[in-house]
Order: structure tokens, then sequence, then C-alpha cells
């Protein structure tokens, strides 16, 4: 069975360009890794400081040496000072 994850990031409201160009360089290298099968990043329509990833890993040890790695390190480190909170991120798995 995969594992879903939907993280969720608010950009401060002067910040949301800078947030797009950090998130955006993820998507590349993070859709390389092993077990990635679907990665996604969204940007709703009337909230403009609200991105979405939305995943689909292989596995958990999969999530986890991708929330471990280098590019995922660098990219919270830059996005310091530019979120209004931490990224919540959440794993589900299909019912149905």
């Amino acid at each position: 069975m995969t594992i879903r994850v939907v993280a969720r990031v608010i950009a401060l409201p002067d910040k949301v360009e800078a947030v797009k160009t950090v998130l955006l360089e993820l998507i590349e290298p993070t859709r390389q890794e092993n077990g990635c099968i679907k990665y996604e990043l969204l940007q709703n329509q009337s909230e403009p400081t609200d991105f979405t990833f939305v995943e689909e890993w292989s596995s958990h040890q999969a999530l986890d040496a991708h929330l471990a790695s280098t590019h995922i390190q660098k990219a919270v480190a830059q996005l310091h000072g530019l979120i209004a909170t931490e990224p919540d991120i959440r794993r589900y798995h299909l019912l149905a």
C-alpha cells in the first residue's frame, strides 16, 4: 500500500513569490527520488499564500528519506522567515 501525503505551506503575504520559488525548486529533484510516485504543487486560487503538495510514495521509508534529503533540508532553511506557520504535513492511506 502506498503512502499519500498532503503538505501545506502558508506564505507570509509579502513573501508569496519567494516561497513559490523555493517550493518549485523541490519538484524535479523530488520526482527523481526512489519511491516517489507523485509529487504535485498546488497554489490556492482564492488565497495565493496557500501552497499544497499532493504526494504519493511507495513506502514510509521512501517518504522518510525524502524528508531527510539535502534538497528538503535546504528548502526548510530557505523558508525560515518566509512562512506564516510551520508546514502542515499529513500522511494518509487510500481507503477506496
